[in-house]
């Protein structure tokens, strides 16, 4: 994700690339059924996002009369914010038209257009994207570097990839449906902002729908291929599919895409198949590696017997495939487990080195002296660059979606939501057919702290641990292992409970389902503050203060003391020599 305006040459010779903000971009996966260990099929997203609108919001179905038309709205997620559509960062969206998490008062959305709505929309969930509906449809999402990324124009472009997961989760029940949808629309009404990548599942199967805007002007460009099953597939912000085959009966893409590539050279039919990744843009995102290192990690995670090498010729590599069948079939916890990552035990390991500080700290913060651009952009100047691992300190939100096609939709649809950065957060379970959320996920103004809200209580316990890392986040984890493993174990009783109120009375299950959610929330938010309020106790003033014994010091590690002035500093009354 991007949120960064900035101006945009559309028709240059040398076409204009987004300038992404150094510090963002997500991750998403997607595993087959085939590659999970209890047969759901599950998507993935880390919305790393900076301080934008954290609420994660129900939106509720709804029934509309013949004629009615359907707004789009801007977003700030694509290119930053636009006053002139009422676009912010925070909130992401003021209307009346999506539901009450949507109406909450202030300037009113401003909609780019309108198109033909339908009799019934379905209720799902929603954050910055799309996430996840009623009948299991489930989106993941990142963004990647683009050769044109124009702004929103009425009438020429007006639908970015939020919107279009928004719609494509009201109207449609499977993956296909869904990519079919999004293809028309963009075809249609055209699109702006920068390139994305979209996962898109069902409880069969799994696709990956990705799309640039078109140097037209008008229109977009979109391609999509199927997960082949019994494989797990990973983006970090940039384009994942390569070659566009016509026979393939596992791709679909937009109709103009080979004429538009041709007339504008960014493809020749005499070069064999279209390369998508190669065709819309400048390769990697940012810096080498930026993305490349996250793709490499999963992978290599999963699948350590193919022996994927972290050192590659250039963005462009064909080392990393599309997907690749893991060793063993993945958990929902191994995803979850993925997401926490930041290269630990390798030597990239963020929590090892001067700037990991004396107690580990892997999150590193950006600034203006990091670079921008995408690695293909002649302008680039870097001076430097951290390694980019999957959890970062400015991710807004993560979930693990699960689709479960043997039980009833509404049962079967489960979201396991992590508000703030992976590593210290823990993933609460939402089922898909509940009435609505907890009013404390649906609460989050990042620039007003409060208590009420459960992404403030996470982030709250995340920052203050970064003073002794080392120290706070082992008990943190222990914490998620504690909860997570219980949720696991608890959520088999609750889903028979509403399996059989469901056979009788869905409305009741849907009851049942929604006081779990609201419940199993407010006390885990309970024991989190009850961590963080012990954990301030405890390491009060860098000491430590346990078992009755106050204030006992706990210092540095000796190796980290070297790296510093600590060696040299005054050991005796003597003035050094060339002071």
């Amino acid at each position: 994700m991007n949120k960064r305006r900035l101006s945009t040459a559309l028709l240059l010779p040398l076409l204009f690339l987004f300038l992404a903000t150094v510090g963002e971009g997500c991750t998403t996966i997607l595993v087959t059924k085939g590659a999970t260990t209890d047969g759901s099929v599950m998507v993935s997203h880390s919305d790393d996002n900076d301080l934008m609108d954290q609420r994660i919001l129900y939106i509720p179905a709804r029934k509309f009369a013949p004629g009615a038309m359907r707004s789009v709205y801007c977003t700030a997620a694509a290119m930053g914010e636009f006053p002139q559509y009422n676009a912010f960062v925070y909130p992401r969206m003021v209307t009346a038209e999506r539901g009450p998490g949507y109406d909450t008062g202030g300037p009113l959305s401003v909609p780019l257009g309108r198109i033909p709505q339908v009799a019934e929309t379905y209720a799902y969930f929603d954050g910055s994207y799309g996430i996840m509906n009623e009948h299991q449809l489930m989106f993941g999402e990142c963004t990647d570097g683009a050769k044109v990324s124009p702004e929103p124009e009425p009438g020429k472009r007006i639908f970015y990839s939020a919107e279009l997961s928004r719609i494509a989760l009201e109207r449609c029940r499977t993956a296909r449906e869904a990519i079919r949808l999004i293809g028309e629309l963009i075809e249609t009404y055209g699109l702006y902002g920068t390139g994305e990548t979209l996962p898109v599942a069902d409880t069969e199967e799994g696709w990956v729908i990705e799309m640039a805007p078109s140097p037209e002007g008008t229109g977009g460009l979109w391609v999509a291929k199927k997960v082949p099953d019994g494989e797990i597939f990973v983006a970090a912000n940039q384009f994942r599919i390569r070659e566009v085959d016509p026979d393939d009966p596992d791709m679909m893409y937009s109709k103009n895409l080979h004429e538009v590539a041709k007339k504008h050279g960014w493809w020749k039919p005499e070069d064999g198949k279209l390369d998508w990744l190669k065709t819309v843009s400048l390769g990697e995102y940012n810096h080498p590696y930026y993305s490349l290192r996250r793709v490499w990690r999963v992978f290599s995670l999963v699948a350590p017997s193919k022996n994927f090498s972290p050192w590659v010729e250039d963005g462009f590599t064909r080392e990393y495939p599309f997907s690749v069948k893991p060793d063993r079939k993945l958990s929902v916890r191994d995803v979850m487990r993925l997401h926490r990552d930041h290269y630990e035990g390798t030597e990239f390991d963020l929590t090892q080195g001067v700037a990991a500080g004396p107690f580990g700290y892997p999150d590193r913060f950006y600034g203006p002296y990091d670079g921008a651009g995408d690695v293909g952009d002649p302008s680039r100047k870097l001076d430097g660059a951290w390694e980019r691992p999957l959890s970062v300190t400015y991710c807004g939100y993560v979930f693990v979606n699960q689709a479960r096609g043997w039980l009833p939709a509404p049962i079967g649809g489960r979201m396991w939501l992590g508000l703030d950065k992976p590593s210290d957060t823990v993933f609460l379970p939402f089922h898909v057919g509940v009435n609505g959320l907890p009013r404390s996920v649906e609460v989050c103004d990042t620039t007003k702290f409060s208590r009420e809200s459960a992404w403030w209580t996470i982030n709250f316990l995340a920052n203050y641990a970064g003073l002794k890392y080392s120290y706070m986040h082992k008990e943190i984890a222990a914490l998620q292992e504690q909860l997570e493993t219980a949720f696991l174990a608890n959520l088999e009783i609750v889903e028979r409970k509403a399996l059989d109120l469901h056979r009788t009375d869905p409305a009741k299950a849907r009851e049942f389902l929604t006081d779990f959610g609201e419940r199993n929330t407010a006390e885990t938010l309970a024991k989190w503050w009850d961590l963080a309020e012990g954990l301030i106790v405890k390491y009060n003033d860098g000491l430590l203060t346990e078992g009755g014994r106050i204030g006992q010091p706990l210092g540095y590690p000796r190796e980290w003391l070297e790296t510093t002035s600590w060696p040299s500093g005054p050991t005796t009354y003597e003035k050094p020599k060339g002071k």
